[in-house]
């Protein structure tokens, strides 16, 4: 290979999405020069294909619920959704799947970008193939950091690439509602993926493998109340039903289950996992494994390399948007510090330069109806922890701000106490309207509040929130 251009930077970050951004700003704030890589999307894949079309898509869904809940509104609510206007709105958040306005943003804290796809030639060498064939060399003084994201992880099928599956990306951009979905999986993107487009005009079906049930990392009351909704909402779930084969006869497309059900549908969308996207950037020449996850300390280095970071979905610490900002703040943090020759950030503890969040404190809303919330543990996951809980729940119900939510509110929610420590271990909320409530929950959990001390957090009247009170007084009186 011919370098026609090498560049010499403090930092060079491969991956412009949220989290390489953060990175690259933390970075050229202390004054070290940066320069990021993006092979799409200037802005990634919570801009165009996760986070924000997804949430335009739901929103307008949401909203209906709730009125239809609401004597007064409930009739006028009734009519189905103008599909056509909430995929134009959704074009609008996605920016119509351009990236002036990031690009711009990049160019505003002056960090240098550069279109093409980033691979490492070395220890603290990137090669970028452009797109228009010419190769550049950047090199870094101090860091490159592997912010490249996770892709969706299809089954081994047989012939599944000539079905033309739908992914994530294509479930958030699609065009139109397909008049019948198979959706596969029973996390978070096949349950919201599921409630937006039966309410835009599709017929779904929801297979789920296993008899797990729904959303399997939360509390399991969770699962239940959205199964039990989507189900109302015309959805057709099975579960403890894995897909055998699937195969696209004409424009329909066939999935035979291992029950030998044959269900039939316009399109199916494959919720099932996520991977890193490290299989083609150079990881080989740095010794590690093409197309594996990063393992890394709490400063977000890899293990190994003093001079590679990896940060957000590729460490596998917490696969969340908001968690890998948080991470990108961290490692942009603890890579500046290294540069300006702080001794004890490589001994640790590293205080600010450690990212600890991403452990036992990680909060998530699934945006459907009922909204799930939580954040920290599940009280399986804190006696497996080997900690000594206790599980509080209550009936959202029966919290007056609930009750202005409508008629028949269905929520519940449950705090997971240690009883030696007496702290918050874990909080889920499920009902309409609670995504707005997990952040108190997370002041509580990250800051390891005393229950104590949560007595004199008052909640305003009549919210839901309310329900702390009624969490505290049913672990004091029980």
């Amino acid at each position: 290979m011919t370098q026609s251009d090498s560049i010499a930077y403090d930092v060079v970050v491969i991956g412009a999405g949220p989290v390489g951004e953060n990175v690259a700003d933390r970075t050229r704030a202390a004054g070290l020069s940066t320069a990021i890589v993006e092979s799409e999307l200037v802005g990634g894949e919570c801009s165009y294909w996760a986070c924000m079309p997804s949430k335009a898509l739901l929103r307008p869904v949401l909203a209906r619920a709730d009125a239809r809940r609401l004597p007064g509104l409930s009739r006028s609510a009734g009519d189905p959704l103008d599909a056509a206007a909430v995929l134009a709105r959704r074009d609008e958040f996605t920016s119509h799947w351009k990236d002036d306005g990031q690009v711009q943003w990049v160019e505003g804290i002056e960090v240098d970008l550069y279109r093409g796809q980033g691979r490492l030639a070395g220890p603290r060498t990137v090669e970028v193939a452009a797109p228009d064939g010419t190769r550049r060399v950047l090199t870094a003084r101090h860091a490159v950091a592997v912010c490249t994201g996770s892709g969706a992880a299809l089954p081994g099928l047989p012939g599944l690439a000539e079905v033309r599956p739908w992914t994530s990306r294509e479930a958030t951009s699609a065009k139109s509602a397909p008049g019948r979905l198979i959706v596969v999986g029973g996390g978070v993107v096949a349950v919201e993926m599921a409630t937006a487009w039966q309410a835009l005009g599709s017929r779904v079906t929801l297979l789920v493998r296993g008899d797990g049930g729904l959303l399997t990392r939360m509390e399991p009351f969770a699962g239940e109340l959205v199964a039990e909704a989507l189900t109302d909402a015309g959805v057709d779930l099975r579960t403890g039903t894995s897909v055998e084969s699937v195969t696209r006869e004409g424009g329909t497309v066939v999935a035979v289950t291992d029950t030998g059900d044959r269900v039939e549908a316009d399109e199916i969308l494959f919720a099932t996992g996520r991977v890193p996207r490290t299989d083609d950037i150079g990881l080989d020449t740095v010794g590690l494994e093409p197309g594996s996850w990063l393992t890394v300390d709490d400063s977000l280095r890899v293990e190994g390399h003093d001079w590679l970071y990896a940060v957000g979905d590729v460490n596998h610490r917490a696969l969340l948007t908001h968690q890998g900002k948080y991470q990108a703040r961290v490692a942009g943090a603890a890579i500046a510090a290294r540069a300006s020759g702080v001794p004890e950030l490589d001994s640790g503890p590293w205080g600010a330069h450690a990212a600890t969040a991403d452990h036992d404190a990680v909060p998530q809303v699934v945006f459907t109806d009922p909204e799930a919330a939580s954040v920290g543990l599940t009280l399986a996951e804190a006696e497996q922890a080997g900690h000594r809980v206790r599980a509080v729940d209550v009936d959202l119900a029966t919290v007056a701000g609930a009750s202005l939510y409508g008629d028949g509110y269905k929520g519940r929610a449950r705090m997971v106490v240690d009883l030696e420590d007496e702290i918050v271990r874990g909080v889920t909320f499920v009902g309409p309207g609670v995504g707005e409530m997990i952040h108190s929950a997370t002041v509580a959990v990250a800051g390891q509040v005393p229950i104590s001390r949560l007595w004199h957090a008052v909640p305003s009247y009549p919210t839901i929130s309310e329900v702390w009170l009624r969490l505290l007084e049913s672990y004091r009186d029980n």
